[in-house]
Formats: structure tokens, C-alpha cells, sequence
């Protein structure tokens, strides 16, 4: 299977940088796995959304999408269960 190419948008790339220290690395981790497989253990499929799904680290969540054409991952948001499905 291919590997994906991970692109980050800006506004997920400043959220992220604006977390907690101790969770960055945890995020930017979680990132890099799905080049590999984009549809990890516990990802869920975001409801009216074709191609956009979520997953947690802890409290967090990725929202990502994936471009099958393309072979590539969009990360669209990083943040708290809180804050990132607004």
C-alpha cells in the first residue's frame, strides 16, 4: 500500500503549536501514523462529510480528510473534544 502524502493547514498547524507542551509530540506522532494508515483503530467517519473523519489523542481530536486520487491527508483542524467541531 502506498504511503500517504500529510499535508497540514495552516489553522490546524497554529492550533496545534498553541497546545500544551506535553501533547504535541503525541499529536505530531498520531500525524505521522496515518501516512501509513489512514483509517486507524478508533477513527470515526464525521457524519455529512465524504471523506473527513476524526481521531482522539486523549482530550484531543484530528480532523482530517483523506484524497484517495491524490494519496494524500489533509489535516483541517487539531484541538480540544471542546473546541474543534465548531
Amino acid at each position: 500500500m502506498a504511503k500517504y502524502k500529510i499535508t497540514v493547514t495552516k489553522t490546524a498547524e497554529k492550533t496545534l503549536f498553541r497546545l500544551p507542551k506535553e501533547i504535541i509530540p503525541k499529536i505530531i506522532a498520531a500525524i505521522q501514523a496515518l501516512a501509513d494508515n489512514p483509517y486507524p483503530s478508533g477513527c470515526r467517519k464525521l457524519s455529512g462529510h465524504e471523506n473527513i473523519f476524526r481521531i482522539r489523542v486523549q482530550t484531543y481530536r484530528i480532523i482530517y480528510e483523506v484524497v484517495k486520487d491524490t494519496i494524500e491527508i489533509i489535516v483541517l483542524k487539531v484541538g480540544h473534544r471542546k473546541d474543534v467541531y465548531r
